[in-house]
């Protein structure tokens, strides 16, 4: 049973590792639910265990985009300051509102944005990004976002660095990896004297994630932006479908 628990926790690690090295995103949004559903943890030791996980995996992933020349540190560097600072003060706007409404809100938006980018053409090709005015605006609309329905937000990060910013979309996938390591950090921080952590769980999918980590971060290097941009909306879109059924779910059932 516990080396059968173990496999699990390695597959599952794995497979996060590949969509956060492939595609900058997914991280916390797929690895809170398999540590709930699949694994049999609490919600709130789930969200501490997904920081460091979460975390973990995009540094290494940041690191070996890095080494492919795949990471705008300044972009990083200030999109991610900002946002960390709005979404800490607007965390506490929401909450009046219950958690699956919040929910069904982020599930609407992803389905907004995933479609777009699965049906938009794909935006003329900029030798550098935007000012800094769009670069910070476009990074504190990410942070209000986050803060205000309560996620990480990964999966606004490469939209808003393609689709506001300007940056290729291979290098929106490593630079994101950067800002969800430094929203990882912070969260962490909030949560250290809360539950606690299950080391064993958190080593086996941080280990098997670093090495889907670097395996997807090699694939995004050879994947066609195109390709990469639609493959990351549908993924978007897939999930946003599946977030939007169970919360609406939840709602009507409560």
């Amino acid at each position: 049973m516990l080396l059968t628990m173990a496999a699990l926790d390695a597959v599952l690690g794995l497979f996060i590792g590949l969509s956060l090295g492939l595609l900058g995103g997914g991280g916390a949004i797929l690895t809170v639910p398999a540590l709930v559903y699949l694994v049999g943890q609490t919600p709130q030791a789930a969200v501490t265990a997904s920081l460091v996980i979460v975390g973990t995996n995009s540094a290494m992933g940041a690191y070996f985009h890095r080494l492919q020349g795949t990471v705008n540190w300044r972009v990083a560097l200030l999109f991610g300051g900002v946002g960390m600072i709005v979404a800490y003060f607007a965390a506490g706007l929401s909450r009046s509102i219950p958690p699956q409404a919040l929910m069904v809100m982020f599930a609407s938006l992803m389905l907004v944005v995933g479609l777009y980018m699965l049906f938009s053409r794909s935006p003329q090709q900029r030798t550098e990004p935007r000012g800094l005015p769009v670069i910070l605006a476009a990074g504190g609309l990410v942070g209000l976002v986050a803060g205000f329905l309560g996620v990480g937000g990964g999966f606004l990060i490469v939209p808003a660095l393609v689709l506001l910013v300007g940056l290729p979309m291979q290098q929106a996938v490593g630079t994101s990896l950067v800002v969800i390591a430094m929203n990882s950090l912070a969260g962490f921080m909030g949560h250290i004297g809360g539950a606690e952590l299950d080391l064993l769980v958190v080593g086996i999918f941080a280990a098997a994630g670093l090495v889907g980590t670097l395996i997807g971060a090699r694939l995004a290097h050879r994947v066609e932006p195109s390709v990469l941009r639609r493959l990351f909306a549908l993924f978007v879109v897939v999930l946003g479908i599946l977030l939007l059924i169970d919360n609406l779910r939840q709602l009507l059932t409560a």
